[in-house]
């Protein structure tokens, strides 16, 4: 890591500085993160890279630590340059910090510190933050922390419903409001119900019942898992075209957007579709050179539709069908649930997982350096919004992927906890995720085909607090007990 560091140091123009210096990045990281070793050199570094660039956006403020989006001051901002609408890749990133102060003041500020400012800006953008919250709770397992929030948390969750709930009981959010605006589906004037704010909804509602259970609240986890199950059930019946086998907008006519979008897959990151063949036969457009693959990532809307790329070229924040880091993560992980948590997936496998991660690592580059920029061309590469603003854009997450979804750490409430890597068997002959901070342990994963790697012994090997726990001789799916 170390000498990665002085490359992105001296990368770097070091014209913005907050919180933690580039001179004193390689400590704090060294503090603060779990470190990966692994023979795919592009993942590595931009694991790297990803958390070197998150740290630059570390800012304190009268409220707490906070993390921006943009590196430079933006006019649609609140105070402190805060913007909400990648919180929830934001708070699942941070959630590993082995120093959880941070991401937790961040996620409180926008409870309680935003609200008290002239100008509140939390919902200009839909959220998931109940379910980030809660993420965040099942690594650090902090239940005064949970305490704390739940009373803001609720308050926050009935005002989406006041502002954005149908007589239907479905939400309804303009694409810009998404973080998703000039889209091929969307108006910045129309209230379409979404596939992203519904989902972010039932997510936010399952969250608050397993908080609430948490806490002993027995009658509002029953009454919050009840309005999930009923707006699960509402985005089946309304947001599923069994035509076009996606879930796709519906406009207040009662039309569909007649338009595959990424966001037609933002169901599988909160579980909420069933586990069926139907269901799962939407991820076949996952692979499709006319759905959404595209030479540098996934595309934001299929290959295929008439309007595909019409609406600008980095004039404004298209996602008519270039390539968002955001949508990225979004969609990553909802293929990691699918393949986790699902019998019925199709053809999707740990391969197509393994390559489209890598992908992603491999796009995060520009004149051969890494980069993490707004959105890009899907066939040339090219960062559309190409300006000073752009850089080190903190709107989605890849660190967490690695930790949770690749390697396979599975958080959960108890003492049980399921490591499921989603490494193809043949992909690698050693790998190692370390110093991961966990209820209040260390983790380290080790997979050494040979044993002569690392020097623990062949096989798939996890330690506790540095004691050997488990060993199995073939990478898959175990459990441990802390």
């Amino acid at each position: 890591m170390q000498e990665d560091v002085a490359a992105f140091n001296h990368q770097d123009s070091g014209d913005v500085v907050n919180y933690v210096e580039n001179k004193d990045a390689y400590q704090w990281l060294s503090a603060n993160i779990p470190l990966f070793s692994c023979p795919d050199t592009t993942l590595q570094k931009i694991y790297y890279f990803r958390w070197w660039s998150f740290r630059k956006h570390l800012v304190k403020t009268p409220y707490g630590f906070i993390f921006t989006e943009f590196i430079t001051p933006v006019k649609f901002a609140g105070a402190f340059n805060g913007i909400s609408s990648a919180l929830g890749h934001q708070i699942y990133e941070g959630r590993w910090l082995h120093n959880p102060t941070y991401i937790q003041q961040y996620a409180a500020y926008w409870m309680f510190g935003d609200p008290a400012q002239k100008k509140p800006v939390f919902h200009k953008f839909s959220t998931w933050i109940d379910d980030a919250v809660y993420g965040l709770y099942l690594v650090g397992r902090d239940k005064n922390y949970l305490e704390k929030m739940l009373p803001a948390l609720e308050k926050d969750y009935k005002k989406w419903g006041v502002e954005r709930q149908l007589p239907s009981k479905l939400y309804w959010q303009y694409d810009v409001r998404d973080a998703m605006e000039e889209s091929i589906s969307g108006s910045r004037t129309v209230k379409n119900r979404r596939p992203t704010l519904n989902s972010y909804m039932y997510g936010n509602a399952v969250a608050l019942s397993k908080i609430s259970q948490i806490l002993g609240r027995t009658a509002a986890a029953t009454a919050y898992q009840h309005e999930a199950t009923e707006l699960r059930q509402l985005v089946l019946d309304s947001l599923w075209d069994a035509k076009a086998v996606f879930f796709e907008v519906r406009h207040p006519n009662g039309k569909f957007a007649d338009a595959r979008e990424e966001i037609g897959f933002i169901p599988w990151y909160f579980n909420l579709p069933p586990d069926r063949k139907v269901y799962a036969k939407a991820w076949d457009q996952l692979m499709d050179t006319t759905g959404f693959s595209a030479p540098w990532g996934i595309t934001t809307a299929e290959r295929r539709h008439p309007l595909f790329r019409t609406h600008g070229s980095g004039h404004g924040c298209e996602w008519d069908g270039a390539v968002w880091p955001y949508a990225t993560t979004q969609t990553l992980k909802g293929l990691a649930n699918l393949l986790n948590n699902y019998k019925h997936h199709n053809e999707m496998s740990r391969q197509v997982y393994y390559d489209a991660l890598h992908k992603y690592a491999w796009a995060q580059q520009k004149n051969g350096q890494p980069f993490i920029g707004e959105y890009q061309d899907e066939k040339t590469g090219f960062w559309l919004r190409n300006n000073p603003r752009s850089r080190y854009y903190n709107h989605s997450g890849f660190a967490d992927l690695i930790i949770s979804d690749l390697v396979g750490i599975k958080p959960a409430l108890g003492d049980k906890l399921t490591i499921a890597p989603l490494i193809p068997e043949k992909q690698w002959d050693w790998f190692c995720l370390d110093k991961v901070r966990y209820h209040n342990h260390m983790l380290t994963i080790v997979w050494d085909k040979t044993g002569k790697h690392y020097g623990h012994g062949k096989g798939f090997i996890v330690f506790v607090d540095g004691l050997k726990v488990k060993q199995v001789a073939k990478l898959k799916t175990l459990q441990i007990s802390l």
